[in-house]
């Protein structure tokens, strides 16, 4: 998996040349570990955004990053050099503000909602009109519970009225049947190391690119994930 500013880069760039429309990443400081510091998040923004100009990218804001919810707060009013887009998962505490505060400093919010409860308070936020997208990211193993989680989810937006872009992504064993599903749906959808490691033949990839171009292949409006 790509740690260094210039591995993102050159993962990045690879991808977007095999059919991703966009990119997300972890932030890593030189150790390897993932990080929020303004200066890791400018050194990752830089090397990616002059490897995929023009191109829309996002890095993660996850609370296991930094658990506790007023140093990550912190860290992120940090960032000067800013991304185009965060991801931010609404059924973690803090997620709401975090969202508030990058989108009053122009940064995109793509809203995770894995759950009833981060769907709840995504549309109780009053941010939910004014971030990009709503991304489904079911973790059940099971393709039916899935796939059911997911229904429940878009029901609870269907009925509070949202008509913003959705993604639909999976994990390891669904991950591909789940782009199937985005497909059939009209949805974005998302591949990438985060999400497997694995061809659909169950090859292991050599890179984001390899998985990206499967996706492509299935009719995925892709992205990829670092």
């Amino acid at each position: 998996m790509p740690c260094t500013p210039q591995e993102l880069a050159d993962s990045a760039r690879e991808a977007v040349a095999a059919g991703a429309g966009a990119a997300h990443f972890h932030v890593r400081d030189r150790d390897g570990h993932e990080s929020l510091e303004a200066e890791d998040v400018a050194r990752a923004v830089e090397v990616v955004r002059a490897a995929i100009p023009g191109t829309p990218f996002g890095v993660s804001t996850g609370a296991w990053i930094v658990p506790d919810v007023k140093a990550r707060h912190e860290k992120v009013a940090q960032w000067k050099v800013l991304p185009p887009f965060a991801s931010i998962n609404f059924n973690e505490e803090g997620g709401v503000t975090l969202a508030e505060l990058l989108l009053s400093r122009g940064v995109g919010i793509e809203a995770g909602v894995g759950s009833a409860q981060a769907v709840e308070a995504f549309v109780a936020s009053g941010t939910a009109n004014r971030c990009l997208r709503v991304m489904f990211e079911p973790e059940q193993q099971d393709l039916q519970a899935a796939l059911d989680a997911v229904e429940r989810l878009e029901k609870m937006l269907d009925r509070a009225g949202l008509k913003i872009p959705r993604l639909l992504h999976g994990l390891n064993r669904t991950a591909w049947d789940l782009i199937d599903a985005a497909v059939k749906r009209g949805y974005d959808t998302r591949i990438g190391f985060e999400d497997t490691l694995m061809l659909p033949n169950g090859a292991q990839a050599e890179s984001n690119a390899a998985l990206v171009t499967e996706a492509v292949k299935r009719g995925g409006r892709s992205r990829t994930a670092s």
